[in-house]
């Protein structure tokens, strides 16, 4: 009876020692951090948890994921993902960490489209372009919410001439926690005007741990043959789809992020090193593989799939250091990658690009998946 009793106990320790739960994460904030009230709306914070204790956290604000703690491959976890502290840090720094941007993520050519023969200006935000919908688009918002277990789902309704950009539009956002370590992401807006919509999440990542330096050791995959080059550093596409095999662009084969970045390429050279949007290898609308980065320190392993056409590899060229992290670290050039799944950059300029018009009574549709998990 005392051998049983000893082996048990010896079991009970060992799974202690060996699990890891919620309850052994630090977070560097609290709920009562993301508590306040902008334009009349109160903002809050959410937290999801999984049984492997995977835990997401979200606010309404912005629609934005603040952290994810993954584990490694001794099962510690670590948030792996650039954010702040407080809503007021998200309300002073880069809005768009973590955020769904919308209604239209990426450049728009001239901060302007054509619908018929009217002419829709934007706000002009980035040289002579629109980026993510200006400067205080749906990343600045109060969402409405509702949750359910490890379901929460934002809502917004963007009036007509909003940004610019004709139509009463209605978004929702479902973000679902799997007990796969799949985070899925599903986005859903109506109009009652035709208007264009492109939606994406634009979280930074470090699989290290943010505030865990550089990701330029990070092993990434990209699941495509060609990719839309860029004029010149305006980021504005060429209309052009050109085949990148071969290239120092080309990561259809697995190479880190840091041995090609300051090659002599005019493309690398605009963007100051990846910021460029990858045409996806699949069928239109189908939820197929588009991208995956594996982090060699911690094992982690990151895989992303999508119904979008395109994903845009972005290695934080211009994070400036300004900006103070969770882990009170600031976010310098290449400290965080991002893998924003989406329609083409200046689509609504680009005849051969697939289509971003919604028109009314049809029902924009997305679907975006992050699944987390460790390699040796």
């Amino acid at each position: 009876m005392k051998k049983r009793i000893s082996l048990l106990l010896l079991i009970a320790v060992f799974a202690a020692c060996t699990s890891t739960t919620k309850n052994e994460i630090e977070m560097p904030y609290s709920k009562s951090d993301f508590e306040g009230l902008i334009d009349g709306k109160t903002t809050r914070m959410f937290t999801m948890e999984n049984e492997n204790g995977m835990v997401v956290t979200l606010t309404n604000y912005g629609a934005k994921i603040i952290s994810i703690y993954a584990p490694d491959k001794n099962r510690n976890l670590a948030d792996i993902l650039l954010g702040f502290n407080s809503l007021a840090e998200y309300q002073q720094y880069g809005a768009s960490h973590g955020a769904v941007v919308g209604p239209f993520a990426n450049r728009i050519a001239n901060a302007q489209f054509t619908i018929g023969e009217e002419t829709f200006q934007l706000p002009v935000n980035n040289g002579d372009a629109c980026l993510h919908s200006g400067p205080d688009s749906w990343y600045r918002k109060v969402w409405d919410f509702e949750k359910n277990g490890n379901v929460t789902t934002f809502m917004l309704e963007s009036a007509d001439g909003e940004y610019g950009f004709p139509g009463n539009k209605k978004a929702k956002v479902t973000y679902t926690l799997t007990d796969d370590n799949e985070l899925k992401i599903d986005y859903e807006v109506t109009t009652d005007k035709p208007t264009h919509i492109n939606l994406t999440n634009h979280s930074y990542f470090n699989l290290r741990g943010e505030g865990n330096g550089d990701i330029l050791d990070h092993v990434l995959v990209i699941n495509a043959d060609k990719a839309t080059p860029v004029v010149d550093n305006s980021m504005i596409p060429t209309g052009e789809i050109v085949d990148i095999r071969g290239t120092a662009l080309d990561f259809t084969s697995p190479h880190s992020v840091g041995e090609r970045i300051d090659a002599d390429h005019p493309q690398l050279k605009f963007a100051s090193g990846y910021d460029f949007n990858y045409v996806i290898n699949k069928e239109a609308d189908e939820l197929a593989f588009a991208a995956s980065a594996f982090e060699p320190e911690s094992g982690r392993y990151m895989e992303v799939f999508t119904t979008e056409p395109g994903v845009q590899l972005y290695t934080g060229n211009h994070l400036k250091g300004t900006e103070i992290g969770n882990s009170g670290k600031p976010y310098g050039a290449r400290t965080g990658f991002c893998l924003e799944t989406q329609h083409f950059p200046d689509s609504p300029n680009q005849p051969g690009f697939p289509s971003t018009l919604l028109n009314a009574g049809e029902v924009y549709k997305s679907t975006t998946i992050y699944k987390l998990s460790v390699k040796q």
